[in-house]
């Protein structure tokens, strides 16, 4: 989205009438491999929020945070994985869609284990 030359009214109007993209991302540790997996109805919020916090010192995830304290912002990559395809399907259940997407990137990244940040089985934003 173009921004330069738009009013702010402009800019919040185009966002909230961009199409939603759901799927699972990861937050990675460059240096060790670590990742934190994560999936959403709305991939940019979180990872904006993410980012935020954590370049604020006040990301909830104490062993993410103390990693990118120590290594900085360069060593972390914030990535899409996959996204979820829109269904016109009356029984198509985005939330059952994106519980079984993490489950696969779960297997798919060995998680959890010692590369993950992850605490909990699953982490929907």
């Amino acid at each position: 989205m173009e921004t330069r030359g738009k009013t702010r009214a402009e800019i919040r109007r185009e966002y909230k009438a961009a199409p939603r993209r759901a799927g699972v991302y990861q937050i990675k540790n460059q240096k060790s491999g670590k990742v934190l997996l994560g999936s959403s109805t709305n991939l940019h919020g979180p990872l904006n929020r993410h980012r935020f916090m954590l370049s604020i010192g006040r990301h909830l995830n104490v062993a993410l945070q103390e990693d990118w304290n120590r290594l900085g912002p360069d060593a972390f990559t914030f990535d899409i994985l996959e996204e979820v395809k829109p269904s016109q399907d009356p029984h198509f259940d985005l939330d059952d869609e994106l519980t079984l997407l993490e489950q696969i990137w779960i297997e798919k990244l060995g998680l959890p284990g010692e590369r993950s940040y992850n605490v909990g089985p699953i982490h929907r934003d």
